[in-house]
C-alpha cells in the first residue's frame, strides 16, 4: 500500500498555517470546527443558557442540544436562525444546518 506525502514547502510558514494544512490533509477540518463550536457554546450563548444545557453534540451537520428548562427550549426553538448565524460568524463556515432542542 503506497503512502502519499505532500511536497515539502521551501518557504517558512506560521504554526497556524501548518496546523490548518495538516487538518486539511487528513480531512479533519470539519471535525475540528465542530468540536470548536461545541466548546465555545458557553461563550457564544452565555452562562445562563450553558448552565441549563446538559448535553450537546453534532451529528450529520445537525446540532443536538439537551436543555433542562422547557421555557428556554421554547425560546431557543424560535431563534434557531439567529443561533446558526452566531455560529457562522464565530467559526466562519457553515458547520451546522439544523438545530434540534431536546
Amino acid at each position: 500500500m503506497a503512502k502519499y506525502y505532500s511536497k515539502r514547502k521551501s518557504e517558512t510558514t506560521s504554526v497556524g498555517d501548518a496546523i490548518s494544512d495538516l487538518l486539511q490533509q487528513y480531512h479533519l477540518q470539519e471535525r475540528f470546527d465542530e468540536k470548536r463550536l461545541i466548546h465555545s457554546w458557553k461563550k457564544l450563548m452565555g452562562a445562563t443558557i450553558a448552565n441549563r444545557t446538559s448535553k450537546i453534540f453534532i451529528k450529520n451537520k445537525v446540532l443536538f442540544i439537551e436543555l433542562s428548562s422547557a421555557p428556554l427550549k421554547k425560546e431557543l426553538s424560535m431563534s434557531k436562525a439567529k443561533i446558526i448565524s452566531i455560529f457562522e460568524k464565530e467559526i466562519g463556515k457553515n458547520i451546522i444546518k439544523e438545530i434540534i432542542f431536546m
